[in-house]
Formats: structure tokens, sequence, C-alpha cells
């Protein structure tokens, strides 16, 4: 996801005021929803990061590279804050309890390490497709994963309001849900001028 410098400012401004507020309430447990939904998405941001690295060592084209550059900055910020988070209720950031245990209703897909594929997010084989990717196919790739892996981000933060009534995790959640969604119709655009279309929507 990503969003104007200012908007994302103003964003954290938001959080860092939730915070300290949520610093006056108990800490989520363990197994909570919030403390699941800042590991996941902190592992689903890694992964959306280093795709938009391997994009930019692909494409010139300036679109495509801002559009990058903005999922690396705004991205890395949240998963800073999610690791924070953590810290702040001192909770481990990693758990023995399986990915995505906090979201009902989530289809355990077998992920290439023996865990749990989250929404949206790129197999293993297909990462190395986009590594060995050259040219407008490299862009064409990158553009339907990361269509893919943002509206697994947007069905996360979804399933996250409908658990919590934190302030700071229900502005981060909004944020990526409405971030994501803007982000998701500039690629579609994106690829319609390279002649390609998205795979199939996580969100029909």
């Amino acid at each position: 996801m990503a969003v104007p410098a200012a908007g994302l400012f103003l964003l954290i401004i938001g959080i860092a005021a939730g915070w300290l507020l949520a610093s006056w309430r108990a800490a989520p447990g363990d197994d909570s929803a919030e403390a699941g939904f800042a590991r996941d998405m902190a592992t689903h941001h890694a992964q959306a990061v280093d795709m938009s690295f391997t994009i930019l060592d692909k494409s010139a084209d300036g679109e495509l590279r801002t559009l990058a550059s903005d999922i690396i900055v705004t991205q890395s910020t949240q998963r800073g804050l999610f690791m924070g988070w953590l810290q702040q209720w001192r909770l481990p950031q990693t758990s023995t309890l399986p990915r995505m245990a906090w979201m009902p209703g989530h289809a355990h897909l077998p992920g290439d390490d023996g865990g749990v594929l989250m929404h949206g997010m790129a197999t293993e084989a297909e990462l190395q497709r986009l590594r060995d990717a050259n040219g407008v196919d490299a862009e064409v790739l990158f553009l339907q994963l990361m269509i893919k892996h943002h509206e697994g981000g947007v069905l996360m933060a979804r399933a996250l309001l409908e658990q919590t009534d934190r302030r700071e995790l229900t502005q981060m959640a909004r944020s990526i849900e409405d971030g994501q969604r803007v982000e998701i119709e500039q690629m579609r655009t994106m690829l319609s001028a390279r002649g390609a279309q998205p795979l199939a929507s996580l969100l029909d």
C-alpha cells in the first residue's frame, strides 16, 4: 500500500496518539487477533517490499518505479509499527501459534516453509518466476502478483476490524484497506496498458 507522504505522516501521528491512549489499556494477549494481525501483516508486508525491490531492478518505467518505491516506504514504515506494538505489549515477535489462526474462516493453504500461506501471498515458485523475468513480462507478473497481494491485505484488514476496538489498530487497518484499494485500481490500469489482465480476484 502506498499513500502520499503527507498522508503517511498524518497516519503515523494519529497512530502515535492512539498508541499513547492504548498504553492505558490492558495489552492484547499472545493469542489475540491484534497480536496475530501484527505478526502476520508484518510478514505479509515484508514480501511486498521484497517484490518491489525486485521490480525496481528490472523496470525503467517511471510510474511503476514510483509505485514500487511507495510500497517499500509505506509498508516498511507500517511493519516497524507492528513490531513496535508487539514490543509495547511485551509479546514475542514470533509465535508458536499457526499463522492466520486469528482470522476466522481463513483457508489454511500450505506455505513453502511448511506453515500457512497467507491471503494473497506469492509462492516461492511465483517469486522465482518474477526474479527470472525481464522487461514487460516482469512488469506484468509483478502487477498481477501485487494486486493479489494487496487484495489479501484488504481481507486481513477487514477481518481485524471485526475483532478489535483498539484505536491504533483500527486506524491502521482502515488505512491499509483504503490505500491498497486505491493502488489495486492503479495497478489494474497499468496492466491494461500492457495488454494484460489481473489474476482471479480474492475480493469477488
